[in-house]
């Protein structure tokens, strides 16, 4: 019996010491934050996907301006619409954070985007409804 139960404490033992080690180096890392410096500039849309309907037509013209101060410009029929944008982290995912006010197609990019990659030339971005669970997808690439 004291063989049984040392056999179980020792079993119990090496489950607890394996279960509670995490694997720090995860490359995929789908949750970094945007890099910040790396914002700064011209950038396009080169994907806006609202439900799985491609409607990155409303910007193909539009060359985005992101500015160190968290501000955003962009001109649209000889009008320059202003926004903002600033990045923070809800529910342990990395969030990029738009918002153009009311400007229609603009506002279609309101929201709170999880960052899905982002390179020194590309940001993939994706957010899923609360309300009616679609998916929307955007890309912007750096001009």
């Amino acid at each position: 019996m004291k063989n049984l139960f040392l056999l179980l404490a020792t079993v119990l033992s090496f489950t607890f010491s394996f279960s509670s080690c995490t694997n720090d180096d995860d490359s995929s890392d789908d949750n970094s934050p945007i890099n910040t410096s790396q914002l700064t500039g011209n950038w396009k849309i080169t994907l806006f996907s609202e439900d799985g309907d491609d409607e990155t037509y409303y910007f193909t013209n539009n060359v985005f301006v992101f500015n160190s101060n968290g501000t955003v410009t962009t001109t649209h029929n000889g009008s320059t619409i202003n926004g903002t944008w600033t990045t923070g982290t809800d529910d342990s995912q990395s969030k990029f954070i738009l918002n153009f006010g009311t400007t229609t197609p603009f506002d279609e990019l309101n929201d709170d985007w999880h960052v899905l990659s982002q390179t020194a030339t590309k940001i993939e971005l994706e957010d899923v409804s609360g309300g009616n669970g679609g998916t929307d997808i955007l890309h912007f690439t750096k001009q």
